[in-house]
């Protein structure tokens, strides 16, 4: 444990869809000061994404779904372009992942490659995402995807071209991180030329 920080308290705020936390705490500066902090902690648990591509037709699988958060913090109709995800629940990332993409996008994975961790918003919520790339071909589509109506999923799945994709980050039509990150990666390793 970091010894640069004493807990007073934790204290459950909410525990309606995942839970927020406030907690209360003294933190020993780097200039030997001890300081009380009060942050706010929402935890909805670890995830897995996974960006599907295809080298030889130069293509990837998104899907787009509508973001409530993301409709009232400006994005007009609220439809995000992502590449497939969801929260561990128990499963381990690679099996979830695997899960995700067949329930989102229909394509059942094969070879699956872990690329990178990271903590997407660590400011208030403790969320990490494990990251991985796939090839996918025409003949691994099982399902019309669109992921679990019980579970609010309305998904459309998009096969774009890889550089079409990369040109809908600069005009603003992707904005998910996580997207974004995923396929940064993949200019740098799997479509460079």
């Amino acid at each position: 444990m970091n010894n640069r920080i004493k807990v007073h308290s934790i204290e459950v705020l909410s525990d309606n869809w995942y839970i927020l936390r406030k907690a209360t705490f003294d933190y020993l500066r780097n200039n030997g000061e001890w300081q009380k902090q009060i942050r706010e902690v929402y935890d909805r648990g670890n995830g897995a994404t996974i960006l599907l591509y295809n080298l030889s037709q130069q293509t990837v699988i998104l899907t787009r779904q509508f973001r409530f958060p993301t409709y009232v913090n400006g994005l007009v109709d609220g439809l995000l372009i992502e590449t497939a995800a969801g929260l561990l629940d128990q499963a381990s990332p690679e099996e979830r992942i695997r899960m995700e993409a067949e329930e989102e996008t229909g394509y059942q994975v094969g070879t699956i490659q872990k690329v990178f961790e990271a903590y997407m918003s660590p400011g208030s919520v403790t969320e990490k995402l494990y990251f991985y790339i796939a090839e996918y071909q025409p003949h691994d589509k099982l399902t019309t995807g669109g992921g679990i109506e019980s579970e609010g999923e309305d998904i459309e799945v998009l096969e774009l071209p890889f550089q079409q994709a990369m040109q809908m980050i600069r005009t603003g039509e992707i904005q998910d991180g996580k997207t974004i990150m995923l396929l940064q990666h993949a200019a740098l390793t799997v479509f460079k030329s």
